[in-house]
């Protein structure tokens, strides 16, 4: 058994709930909750640690060592091992949105802190040189919607509460303004996680019919909101991106409804995953799903190869729209980025790239929020804002003193942005070789979230 410690007893004083185990488990400073059978004083997790152990063995799970089973048990475990290898969906298609990794080289990632003040000037002024001219976020794109309003005078929330609940409210505003709310379609949420996005666009949808969701999300999520939905129909992906074919979810090519790509915060890599997904996206007159993708006109006109007019793609845009809320520029790829041709067009690279992915951190590390950040530190985060407010405080390059030094916080924001606008501009250039018109918007304050910028696109043909 454990060491004895200082007890949080959670029943009588000195004893554990009755009819659960009593073994103490020291990390957690509590008893075990397991409920065991009558007569019994340890469940079977438990019981080779106290009074109960007999002759049966517990091992750990080969399938994952965190857990144990009796070892004349375990062929009937691993059958139904959650931890167990499961067949793999009709949709999942290996790398299938992770553009020529076979072209890509690997380079060596160097931290921005220890480079040369003389370097980092030069990268600066590359930075400075190619962006000069570039189109900058649309501004007063703030919109609401009336779905919305209710939850956001409601006094109830919280202040993050609020917040996540104006940025939904602007991305429902901006998809109403594009016209892209209505029945008869489906919106693919990427990075769903609870699925609240998706939530919101239904009760703004009200009596319309046909509509469909699919949720993708390749983690396992707690208290998810699709569960509770019960006009439309929900349909949860647990997959990565980069393996999803949507032209292969069953729903999708049984309804063939046009879709509408959205998603809120979706982080670095994923949101060029999920461009890739909803842009090459094209279902067979048939209904049957190809086994190559069509090479897309690059020029946006009305022809294909053999310069017909009425080839299937162009008879049937099954992406009717794209609206993304940009986040966490730092954690993009190179392999994946679809912007590589707009940075060789410039005369950029890998290099340049990784160090411009790394330097647009700058734009949202909060330099002047330190001490906001320590009087909040024993404050409750939400789950929304855990990830980046890790990655802010691992950040070296933010918080590097030989950068502070050379560079105030207002150039340091400055530059930022400008690598978020880099970088963004490239998916721009993305989406239009391939038939789309797309467009950013700053769709919130800054007050709100530093990362405000959203990303909308439609094809060309949409009137």
């Amino acid at each position: 058994m454990e060491s004895q410690g200082p007890r949080l007893d959670v029943g009588p004083p000195g004893n554990p709930v009755p009819g659960r185990c009593s073994y103490f488990v020291q990390r957690k400073r509590r008893f075990c909750k397991m409920v065991v059978s009558e007569g019994k004083r340890l469940c079977g997790e438990h019981a080779q640690h106290g009074e109960e152990q007999n002759s049966r063995k517990r091992i750990p799970c080969p399938l994952d060592p965190k857990h144990t089973v009796y070892e004349d048990q375990l062929q009937k475990h691993l059958k139904k091992c959650n931890s167990r290898e499961k067949p793999l969906p009709v949709f999942y298609m290996h790398n299938v949105n992770a553009g020529s990794l076979d072209r890509v080289s690997c380079e060596e990632q160097v931290a921005i802190s220890s480079m040369s003040r003389e370097d980092l000037q030069k990268f600066i002024e590359i930075l400075v040189q190619v962006t000069t001219g570039l189109n900058t976020p649309l501004p007063d794109k703030k919109l609401r919607h009336w779905a919305l309003q209710e939850a956001l005078n409601d006094p109830v929330n919280g202040e993050s509460a609020a917040k996540h609940l104006k940025q939904q409210a602007s991305i429902l505003g901006h998809l109403d303004s594009l016209g892209l709310l209505g029945g008869s379609r489906c919106f693919v949420e990427f990075g769903a996680g609870r699925g609240k996005l998706s939530h919101w666009v239904d009760i703004a949808l009200q009596d319309a019919e046909n509509v469909h969701f699919i949720l993708v999300e390749r983690a396992t999520t707690r208290f998810k909101v699709d569960g509770k939905q019960r006009k439309s129909t929900f349909e949860r992906l647990h997959i990565d991106i980069q393996h999803l074919c949507l032209d292969r979810v069953p729903s999708l090519v049984q309804k063939q409804l046009p879709v509408i790509g959205i998603g809120k915060h979706l982080c670095g890599a994923g949101t060029d995953l999920a461009l890739r997904c909803l842009a090459q996206t094209y279902f067979s007159p048939l209904g049957d799903p190809p086994c190559k993708r069509p090479r897309l006109n690059p020029t946006g006109d009305n022809s294909d190869e053999k310069g017909s007019s009425n080839s299937p793609l162009n008879q049937y845009s099954p992406v009717a729209g794209i609206v993304l809320a940009l986040c966490c520029h730092h954690r993009c790829d190179w392999q994946f980025y679809v912007g590589r041709d707009f940075f060789k067009n410039l005369g950029l690279g890998q290099r340049e790239f990784n160090i411009f992915q790394r330097m647009s951190s700058w734009a949202t590390c909060g330099f002047h929020k330190l001490a906001t950040d320590v009087s909040h530190a024993g404050k409750k985060n939400d789950p929304e804002d855990e990830e980046d407010n890790k990655d802010e405080q691992k950040n070296l390059d933010c918080n590097s003193e030989t950068i502070q030094r050379f560079l105030t916080v207002d150039e340091r924001e400055h530059l930022g942005r400008l690598c978020k606008l880099l970088i963004d501009q490239g998916r721009l250039h993305y989406l239009k070789s391939i038939g789309y018109r797309p467009t950013l918007h700053y769709y919130t304050d800054p007050e709100v979230s530093l990362e405000n910028v959203l990303l909308t696109a439609l094809p060309q043909q949409h009137n």
